[in-house]
């Protein structure tokens, strides 16, 4: 049977998936976590990544002094969810929440603040002993980590923090994440009429095929991947292709592969365009730099054991995307990602287990004991 603290934690899950927070209008969620976390005894601000992002409200930042020695430790989430995420309507059954309706169940990442809220009201509800905890919530996590990309150093800090956003069961820790790169290519040649004087034309369309079919698109490597996204251009049958547009990316767990990739990339379209007598325009972007743990690292290994007094197995694995992770550790705070139960995210089978949402409550009190040693 559950404890009445098991069930307050359902309760507050099912009150967060409720609320409407689709990317750029989080500014109810972070209302409802800002009066949570005051309640519980934390200070609470929001930050001016508002000015920055494409979000309504800022990034919550949230303290509570510590009671003993120990590490300062961070935990983060987010507050923005995709669509389809309005009016969605949890449904739990069998120990499982899942969406009544049409929509996702917000389980990405709201199964993380739930699990942020209920511990630190534990901790001050139940006076245990604690090293200083910040609570780090941010916007646009959806919208390309808009919201971590804007905090501000000086509030990424601290020892370690856990950000509570990948799939599976708790227990998993993500040890690495890769560098990612983007790129928007706009082709330019010259317009003619295809069937009377084709020779007269330059095909942006050919040029942009050809610096494809030059690249080495999908798994590179174990560590490496490589993809385009788009191409664009033309319009009638009979006209050579003035402009066409490529957009696409690259990202390795190893920065040195993954900068070599966009370089091979980058020379690929630019010779295509050159060798048909036309020009081209890349303009990449680094979406986020990559982080890597090596197994034996200290603080994998704190995680680790509380993992094991929480009573789950700790799984180590290394990621092809991306997370708020990236953005923070590129800020200088250490931060490792933990599976935080969902299932199936970013679509309409979405769900998240009622003991999975306990387990991983346990996982970050089990992490305060584990940091104040």
């Amino acid at each position: 049977m559950s404890s009445p603290e098991d069930e307050r934690l359902l309760a507050t899950f099912l009150e967060l998936v409720r609320i409407d927070s689709p990317a750029g209008s989080e500014a109810a969620v972070g209302r409802y976590m800002a009066d949570a976390l005051v309640a519980a005894g934390m200070s609470v601000r929001f930050d001016s990544a508002q000015e920055r992002t494409d979000s309504e409200c800022g990034n919550l930042i949230a303290e509570l002094p510590g009671t003993v020695a120990g590490m300062t430790l961070v935990f983060s989430g987010h507050m923005d969810t995709v669509e389809p995420g309005r009016g969605i309507v949890p449904v739990v059954e069998d120990g499982v929440v899942r969406s009544a309706g049409e929509t996702i169940l917000g389980s990405d990442d709201k199964a993380g603040l739930a699990a942020i809220i209920e511990c630190v009201r534990r901790v001050t509800g139940g006076g245990l002993p604690h090293p200083p905890l910040r609570v780090i919530i941010t916007v646009g996590e959806e919208m390309g980590l808009q919201g971590a990309k804007a905090l501000d150093a000086a509030d990424a800090t601290g020892d370690l923090c856990l950000v509570l956003d990948a799939d599976g069961a708790p227990g998993g820790i993500v040890t690495a994440s890769p560098t990612h790169h983007t790129f928007k290519a706009t082709f330019q040649g010259r317009a003619a009429h295809a069937g009377v004087e084709p020779e007269k034309g330059r095909s942006a369309a050919v040029m942009a095929c050809e610096a494809v079919a030059a690249m080495r698109i999908g798994r590179i490597d174990d560590e490496t991947t490589c993809n385009i996204g788009r191409i664009e251009g033309g319009g009638a049958t009979n006209v050579v292709t003035a402009a066409c547009v490529l957009t696409g990316e690259c990202r390795s767990l190893d920065a040195v592969k993954a900068e070599a990739i966009r370089i091979e990339m980058d020379t690929a379209m630019s010779t295509s365009a050159a060798a048909h007598d036309g020009t081209v325009r890349i303009l990449w972007t680094k979406e986020y730099d990559g982080f890597r743990f090596a197994d034996d690292d200290p603080l994998v290994v704190l995680v680790s054991d509380a993992c094991r007094e929480a009573g789950l197995t700790p799984r180590l694995f290394q990621t092809g995307g991306g997370s708020d992770g990236n953005a923070l550790s590129a800020k200088g705070l250490p931060s490792l990602v933990l599976a935080s139960g969902m299932t199936n995210v970013h679509g309409t089978g979405e769900s998240v287990r009622v003991e999975d949402l306990e387990a991983l409550t346990r996982l970050l009190l089990a992490t305060i004991e584990r940091a104040r040693r």
